[in-house]
């Protein structure tokens, strides 16, 4: 874990000393780069935007990941440090979550970043909404290392949230853009969704002999400090499949940030399955017939498809104090609030026998009208490239 002397060194002293220091060469008109703050690979917040770009031929593409919190940190450090050496000489950076490693100078003004965020609508408090409850640093040190410096545009869902990212990340007026999120035009692609669903089902079949059950899927997000992150285990799975085993799968997709998964029984693996490292969200989010998720921004893209959603949220009062949302959670929550497995089991019940989508569809209207299949289109227009 790095000190407190340790980290101002990092980002008062070196990190800017980098920058500095490579930016006295001037800017490559057409250089282009995408950072990965923890993936290894560009991850779906990045993919059509990068796509698009690089098979364009217009542009000079390069690609950094940090890969933060894996592996040593003199690595890390080593990969921040060629990273912003690139980035001083780039006329477009792309990144899709936040990132202190440039935020104690000011780049150049030729150079234009644009953090393409990775969640839909406004649900959890972050940066300096969350700086007084337990989940957040405090407002003095987001002030000291500002997360979101530097940022020339933010993309979100809708005009609706726009107040809350303003509030959260610090950033002035016109910053924070409603033209969409990016990694939902998929979702508007019948051959992207016709696709997916047929990835999910083949799964399905290899290793469960289910392809034709309908699907709930499982997305907690995470509990606890993102270093220490936990996920939840209260569900009871084999109360589940004694009630709806014969109609449905179970598939549970936990927090990327989660190391340590709960284990399911065995005689629950023809009924539920852990698809963590297996299969994509985005697949998910297309083949799933009914979500149950708690706190995640995952139901915003959900409700695009105008299906069932349930929150099992056993713990609201307690995650409420630690991290807090932007709204108030039972009036935002499109689709019922139980602290039971048996009443999840009932709001299934009940959608079999009648699910009245208008809820879902006045909440998508809310929190995701900018997404509409063209957010891609719109975001590269907004940051100035003029692809052939």
């Amino acid at each position: 874990m790095i000190t407190e002397v340790g980290k101002f060194i990092l980002l008062k002293l070196l990190y800017p000393w980098q920058y500095r220091r490579h930016s006295k060469q001037p800017v490559k008109r057409g250089k282009v780069i995408f950072l990965e703050v923890r993936n290894a690979v560009i991850g779906n917040s990045l993919q059509e935007v990068y796509r698009r770009i690089s098979a364009s031929g217009d542009y000079h593409v390069t690609c950094h990941f940090l890969q933060e919190g894996v592996g040593r940190r003199k690595e890390n450090v080593k990969r921040t440090l060629a990273f912003l050496a690139d980035m001083a000489t780039a006329e477009y950076v792309f990144l899709s979550e936040a990132n202190n490693c440039f935020a104690c100078f000011d780049k150049r003004p030729e150079t234009k970043v644009i953090q393409l965020w990775h969640g839909c609508g406004a649900f959890k408090r972050f940066g300096l909404s969350s700086a007084e409850l337990k989940f957040g640093s405090s407002r003095r040190q987001q002030q000291k290392y500002p997360l979101y410096h530097n940022l020339d545009m933010v993309t979100v869902s809708s005009p609706e949230v726009v107040w809350a990212y303003e509030e959260a990340m610090g950033v002035p007026g016109q910053v924070v853009q409603p033209v969409g999120i990016s990694r939902t035009d998929v979702f508007f692609d019948d051959a992207y969704i016709a696709a997916a669903k047929d990835r999910v089902r083949s799964f399905l079949s290899e290793h469960m002999g289910s392809r034709n059950k309908k699907i709930i899927f499982y997305a907690p997000t995470f509990r606890g400090d993102i270093a220490a992150a936990t996920t939840p285990d209260q569900l009871d799975i084999e109360y589940m499949k004694r009630m709806l085993g014969d109609r449905y799968v179970l598939l549970i997709k936990h927090h990327p940030f989660v190391k340590r998964l709960p284990r399911i029984a065995a005689d629950c693996s023809d009924f539920a399955l852990d698809v963590t490292d297996a299969l994509n969200i985005d697949d998910l989010i297309c083949a799933g017939d009914i979500c149950i998720s708690d706190y995640s921004s995952l139901v915003f893209e959900y409700a695009l498809f105008e299906k069932p959603i349930f929150f099992f949220a056993y713990d609201l009062d307690s995650y409420n104090d630690w991290r807090g949302f932007f709204y108030d959670y039972d009036s935002l929550t499109p689709g019922p609030v139980v602290k039971t497995t048996a009443d999840v089991v009932s709001c299934i019940e009940e959608a079999e026998a009648g699910f009245d989508p208008a809820q879902v569809r006045a909440f998508r209207d809310q929190f995701m009208a900018s997404c509409d299949g063209r957010a891609t289109e719109r975001i590269l227009q907004m940051a100035g490239l003029r692809l052939a």
